[in-house]
């Protein structure tokens, strides 16, 4: 059932995705927003990097079983569900082991010198359990996606909810919102973290969630701010004026007055979470197969003689990647969304 609901979260992310780019391009001002964006070449180039992360991630998440075929023999991989990639990657050759540790593109592993399987097929070199560093790397993308948007969906609601109450009503509920999240906030988040996920277990969703518990308290705080501001503008008090309750009045004023919040927070946030997750890997309590994972079991590569320098700089080098074409990307959209920089681009 594992791969069944990771092949419908699949399909649900790629339909929300392209129905969400069709509305943006239908409104006038989101349009026009995607016009300006798409006239920065460097917001295109990030574009163009997250989006073949996203692939990746998503390749890798739909997946299917085999028939069982009786010749083979292999019951184990032909019940066993494989992804997408998992089949790219075999079909490349990727997914078959050697006997140990080889340099990329090397012909023999590195101590033994005995003959590769695939001589030079290794773009990455090999692990110490000869898996292909190179599919160990594609694998990696998927953990990291999973963290930065899984999380964001419960950060954002979160202090949206949160952040929009206490700014709008004021009084006694901006006063337990600022309590709740004064408190998250004195409390360090890196043992907050490790405790909340020792309580929960070592799991995808435990992860996700302990950093969703611990990254909505600056985001609440500058909704909070923001819509102290938009509450006291001319339409809301003429709205207030003529009767509107106040349901509305956040749906229908509030709300699409911070959106632009949403969207810029969205952005940089996935990277600081897919950085987390690395270090909750360094203390060993991150994900299975993702990035983090590869850099903590390689770090005590770097002691042995040759050097294994491969398998941590193929991780680094990947995580590298995302989060500077991520901040790119969110300089960008911060930019065409902010007044104050769009005036200044004229």
């Amino acid at each position: 059932m594992g791969h069944w609901f990771s092949n419908i979260v699949a399909g649900t992310i790629l339909l929300s995705g392209l129905l969400l780019t069709f509305k943006m391009r239908r409104h006038p001002y989101w349009k026009s927003f995607l016009e300006d964006l798409f006239r920065r070449k460097s917001a295109l180039a990030s574009l163009a990097v997250v989006s073949f992360y996203m692939v990746i991630a998503l390749s890798d998440s739909i997946a299917w079983k085999d028939q069982v075929q009786a010749e083979t023999g292999d019951l184990v991989t032909a019940r066993s569900p494989r992804s997408v990639l998992d089949r790219a990657c075999s079909s490349l050759g990727l997914t078959e082991r050697e006997a140990s540790y080889s340099a990329p593109f090397a012909q023999v592993t590195l101590t033994e010198k005995e003959p590769l399987k695939r001589p030079g097929g290794h773009p990455l070199g090999t692990d110490i359990l000869g898996r292909d560093v190179l599919y160990l790397t594609l694998k990696g993308a998927r953990p990291a996606m999973m963290i930065g948007g899984f999380t964001s969906m419960i950060v954002i609601p979160v202090a949206l909810f949160f952040g929009i109450l206490a700014g709008y009503f004021g009084g006694r509920v901006d006063d337990l919102v600022q309590y709740i999240y004064t408190t998250l906030a004195s409390i360090p988040g890196l043992l907050l973290l490790i405790a909340l996920i020792m309580a929960m277990g070592r799991s995808t969703v435990s992860v996700c969630v302990a950093l969703g518990v611990t990254s909505w308290v600056g985001f609440c705080r500058l909704l909070r701010g923001e819509t102290l501001k938009v509450k006291e503008l001319e339409f809301v008090e003429s709205a207030r004026a003529l009767g509107t309750t106040h349901a509305m009045i956040l749906v229908k004023h509030i709300l699409p007055n911070v959106f632009h919040l949403v969207v810029i927070t969205f952005i940089l946030r996935f990277s600081g979470l897919v950085l987390s997750e690395s270090i909750l890997a360094y203390l060993g309590l991150g994900l299975d197969a993702s990035w983090g994972s590869m850099i903590d079991l390689a770090r005590d590569e770097l002691a042995r003689d040759p050097i294994i320098w491969w398998h941590l700089t193929s991780a680094a080098s990947a995580l590298f990647i995302l989060v500077l074409a991520v901040n790119f990307l969110g300089d960008a959209v911060r930019d065409v969304l902010d007044p104050r920089t769009r005036r200044l681009a004229r």
